[in-house]
C-alpha cells in the first residue's frame, strides 16, 4: 500500500499557510526519495519567509538532508 498521494495532499494543503510548518515525523519508520522530495517540493512552494521544519526524521536523516542541501525554507532538527 502506497502512503504518497496522501502525504502529497497534505503537503500540498500546508504549502499555502501563511505560517511556519513543523512536520514531526517521529512515528516514521521509512521514507523513500519521492517521499523525502515532497516535503522539499511543499517547502519551494511556500511564501517567502515561512519555514517548513521536519522535526525528529528516520533515522534516513542523512539522506533526507542530501535532498534539500540547499534549501533555505525547509530545517531539519532533532
Amino acid at each position: 500500500m502506497t502512503t504518497r498521494p496522501p502525504w502529497k495532499c497534505t503537503l500540498e494543503l500546508l504549502a499555502g499557510r501563511h505560517e511556519n510548518v513543523y512536520l514531526d515525523l517521529s512515528d516514521l519508520t521509512f521514507v523513500d526519495v519521492a517521499g523525502a522530495r515532497t516535503p522539499a517540493w511543499t517547502a519551494q512552494r511556500r511564501s517567502a519567509g515561512r519555514w517548513m521544519v521536519i522535526q525528529q526524521p528516520p533515522s534516513s536523516r542523512r539522506t533526507l538532508e542530501m535532498i534539500w542541501p540547499d534549501l533555505a525554507t525547509i530545517e531539519v532538527t532533532g
